[in-house]
């Protein structure tokens, strides 16, 4: 098994734990500097560059993906590090002159940040 599987596989087993493990705050933050910008501050797609891709951010409240998170709780860490539309979103920022700076994702980020990201989607269920 190559490196790169073994570590993401380790990074969604770390984000499934008890969210007592989980900074809500830091998830908030995190996902505020670099998601918010397409997906909106309340994960319905409506950010400001949410638009200007192809295909547009989609809506992450809805229940297609509700179903995916729960079937699949690692859905939103494996999208931050398989990126599954390529370059899209690289291509789209900077299509847009957003400059984000590089950022080192821990596994505590991921962790964070799939603990704020599935308790403002529970809300919309």
């Amino acid at each position: 098994m190559n490196v790169w599987f073994t570590a993401l596989l380790g990074a969604l087993s770390l984000a499934q734990l008890s969210v007592s493990f989980a900074d809500n705050a830091n998830g908030k933050t995190l996902y505020s500097q670099r998601c918010a910008m397409c997906h909106g501050a309340d994960l319905k797609g409506a950010g400001p560059l949410a638009k200007k891709s192809t295909p547009p951010a989609p809506d992450l409240t809805t229940s297609s993906f509700q179903r995916r998170l729960n079937d699949y709780p690692g859905v939103i860490v494996s999208s931050i590090i398989l990126r599954p539309n390529g370059d899209l979103i690289p291509r789209t920022l900077k299509e847009n002159r957003v400059r984000l700076p590089p950022f080192s994702w821990k596994v505590q980020d991921l962790r964070d940040l799939n603990q704020y990201m599935a308790g403002v989607i529970s809300k919309h269920r």
